[in-house]
């Protein structure tokens, strides 16, 4: 049972829930008045946001951060815009991964040629650089990093290690860049919600059973979006620190902004083991504090889960889809026609057999799936047994060398390759299309993160279309062990018999360049053909034209619609290159039409009258001249973008790319009714956009034009009520807003992009 609190609630002693409007108890159960504003101090995650922040102010957090992290389809752009921006060395340490383009499958020598940039980087600055197969990153972060009272950033949307103690943050690398030029990540102090965990998992049950009942409960309420998930009570303790590590890679799919559990004998056994006891302390909430919200979650209720395409709350328990294949499938089918835009097909009744689901593929794989504890229950499961010869196959990817050490050293290994299953490297492919992309018409069942769209590899676009369901391992390992078809783990019974984790550094020890506090700023970075800088952007104009150039009235756009993940994710050190495949899997159009407002303003920089090259643009100009006070507006002297409406883009993915793909061929600006997470909206300023909302429906269409006048000046102001005109058969007033600024992001959008922000800077000292 996963129950929601309808407003705020008072822990008391971590063991006792009393909701706000009862708060009379509290004094009652202790003694105490309940203050709220001193018992909002009490949560585990006020603690750690004092400790980091440096503004002098709760309310308005500047944070810096302990750690930072980063993978090989973000490290390279993030280095490049530091480096632009005048950074000298790796001010913290910096973990450069090499989990995502790991195979070099594609695009000849620019994946390795982007290692080999990380490595050198490493060199060069002073940071940390992790081999591709050794580990992915968050295991990483987890195993060497992480600890007690820390704050780590990274730029990977799944950056959580809140059962190690340590609040951590994914987001666009804009923000790693701040860190990296030793300024700060700037956030309004964020509600805190209580995770009040009772009983204990049964026996089958596994962390991303707990993590989908969870998410199924607060996703589409946005119960905790962009709030802090702090886990208390109980049932924490019933979980070991690798499981407890499962269940909280997974908030990200809650839109929350960070997550923190208390910590215990078990987290301090677990940081020992790394090596790292003295990270370990005792963090437990204070004897009365205040929550904005609980969610409480019985654990010994929580059957084994699955997450249904297209979304990681899409989820029911595995017993309740069997009881209702038809019914269930048959709306999915129909969300798979929206999804393909009718391009291909994509069907599941075909699937029942006698009854019963057959599914085509089982994956093990990455931060969520490949820990020690997953692997070690399904190795369990299917010992003795086969996953058959027909079209199921299982694939299992460890987590880390190290753990992918003692699985060999345990047996495990053998057990799962003699039933069948392939076993891998430390890759994270399987979670964003990169590798083991089904057959068509597939279903693969996966204990990886998300399911999104296409986010397996298919292209509906090309006819082919396939798609993931979420499960844990250990059901995962039933259905191969029943060959193919979909069982839940309760059916078997060889659960909870894992033995002791031995924890071997030696790989690491061997391969890893440490290289904080050791950069040599006499080495040169190594550029591979594909690896380009960023081309140069205007600075925001006091006036702006808009053309709309995409909208996308579905209830909710992912990163990877906005820019695709999979194959693509080779391009991802060349700007221009990536910039091709914005919107192609949702508006395929869309570039052409960007790419042509980009020749406008480009030619209006080189004071080229951009009328020249559009006689359309005289039209809209005659228009805007009818407007009341902008009789006077010149064409050159006013900014002309694309603009994208979406009505809640950039769920998923933090990968800076999203936005950065529609800047640099021409984009400005966003309309949206909200954005689906921080991360995605921070991207969007950081590269010089403008985030804009609306509250009314969008009554303009692709090829419209809209005129926002005075700009610069609204972003001196209020931001509340900004007048706009959509410029059609008639001049139509619209009202926009933008969301609270900071000061710095307002004057980032204003230089045109961060980099612009931080050269103005440097040339002013």
């Amino acid at each position: 049972m996963v129950s929601l609190y309808d407003g705020g609630v008072y822990l008391i002693n971590g063991s006792e829930i009393v909701p706000e409007a009862e708060a009379a108890k509290v004094t009652a159960l202790t003694g105490k008045e309940a203050v709220k504003d001193e018992a909002r101090k009490g949560t585990i995650a006020y603690s750690i946001l004092e400790k980091h922040n440096v503004s002098g102010n709760m309310e308005h957090l500047k944070l810096k951060f302990d750690a930072m992290a980063s993978h090989d389809i973000t490290f390279v752009g993030i280095v490049q815009t530091a480096k632009a921006s005048g950074m000298e060395k790796f001010p913290i340490p910096y973990v450069l991964t090499n989990c995502h383009n790991t195979l070099c499958a594609v695009g000849g020598t620019i994946n390795e040629d982007d290692h080999m940039f990380g490595l050198s980087a490493a060199k060069k600055y002073g940071g940390i650089y992790v081999p591709p197969h050794i580990a992915v990153i968050h295991q990483y972060m987890r195993e060497m990093m992480a600890g007690c009272g820390k704050m780590i950033l990274g730029s990977d949307s799944h950056t959580r290690y809140g059962a190690l103690g340590t609040m951590a943050v994914g987001e666009g690398g804009g923000e790693l860049v701040k860190q990296l030029l030793q300024d700060t990540y700037d956030v309004a102090y964020p509600g805190v919600v209580a995770i009040y965990l009772d009983g204990r998992p049964m026996p089958g049950v596994g962390p991303q059973d707990i993590a989908l009942a969870i998410i199924g409960a607060v996703f589409k309420n946005g119960y905790v979006k962009n709030k802090v998930m702090e886990f208390v009570g109980p049932g924490v303790a019933s979980m070991s620190t690798d499981y407890r590590n499962g269940v909280d890679v997974m908030t990200t799919e809650t839109t929350c902004l960070s997550s923190i559990w208390r910590t215990d004998e078990d987290t301090e056994s677990f940081l020992a083991l790394h090596g790292r006891g003295e990270d370990y302390q005792k963090l437990d909430p204070a004897d009365i504090a205040y929550y904005d919200g609980c969610v409480y979650v019985d654990l010994s209720t929580v059957k084994p889960m699955i997450a249904l395409p297209f979304h990681p709350s899409n989820t029911y328990e595995i017993d309740e889809l069997n009881a209702n294949l038809g019914d269930i499938l048959r709306s999915v089918e129909k969300e798979a026609q929206k999804v393909s835009g009718g391009k291909a097909d994509f069907t599941l009744t075909d699937k029942i057999v006698d009854g019963k689901l057959l599914v085509q593929q089982g994956i093990i794989a990455g931060c969520a799936g490949g820990n020690y504890t997953n692997v070690i229950e399904a190795a369990h499961a299917l010992k003795g047994k086969s996953c058959g010869f027909d079209e199921f196959s299982l694939a299992v990817y460890p987590s880390s060398q190290p753990v992918f050490m003692d699985l060999v050293k345990k047996g495990a290994v053998s057990d799962l390759m003699e039933a069948g299953a392939v076993i891998r490297t430390a890759f994270c492919g399987p979670c964003f299309g990169a590798g083991d992309t089904p057959c068509n018409n597939g279903l693969s069942i996966r204990h990886t993160t998300r399911n999104f769209p296409n986010r397996e590899g298919s292209k509906p676009g090309n006819g082919q279309m396939a798609a993931v369901a979420l499960m844990d391992a250990r059901s995962i390992a039933a259905t191969a062990a029943n060959g193919g078809i979909l069982t839940s783990a309760l059916e078997l019974d060889c659960w909870d018999d894992v033995p002791a984790y031995e924890f071997d550094r030696t790989s690491y020890d061997r391969r890893v360049y440490q290289g904080f506090g050791k950069g040599n700023s006499e080495k040169e970075l190594i550029y591979g053909p594909n690896i380009k800088d960023w081309p140069e952007m205007s600075p925001l104009a006091d006036n702006i034209v808009l053309k709309v150039c995409s909208k996308i009235m579905d209830a909710v756009t992912t990163t990877d619609e906005l820019i695709p993940s999979g194959e693509t994710s080779s391009y991802r050190s060349n700007p221009l290159g990536l910039a091709e495949f914005t919107l192609s899997r949702r508006d395929p159009e869309y570039v052409g039409r960007t790419k042509e407002v980009d020749k406008l303003e480009k030619a209006r920089v080189k004071g080229q009258d951009p009328a020249e090259l559009d006689a359309e643009l005289t039209a809209v100009f005659d228009q805007i001249r009818t407007i009341p006070g902008q009789e006077q507006v010149a064409i050159l002297d006013t900014e002309i973008g694309s603009m994208v409406y979406a009505v809640k883009p950039g769920d998923g993915s933090a990968r800076e790319q999203a936005a950065s793909c529609q800047r640099v061929i021409g984009g400005l600006a966003n309309i949206t009714k909200e954005y689906a997470t921080k991360r995605y909206r921070s991207n969007v300023m950081n590269w010089g956009m403008l985030p804009f909302q609306m509250e009314a429906e969008p009554e303009f269409e692709v090829g419209d034009y809209i005129y926002v006048p005075g700009i610069r000046r609204i972003l001196d102001g209020d931001l509340t009520n900004i007048k706009a005109y959509v410029l059609g058969d008639r001049v139509k007033e619209i009202t926009l807003y933008i969301a609270d600024m900071t000061p710095e992001e307002r004057e980032i959008v204003k230089a045109g992009c961060l980099i612009n922000f931080n050269r103005n800077r440097n040339q002013n000292k």
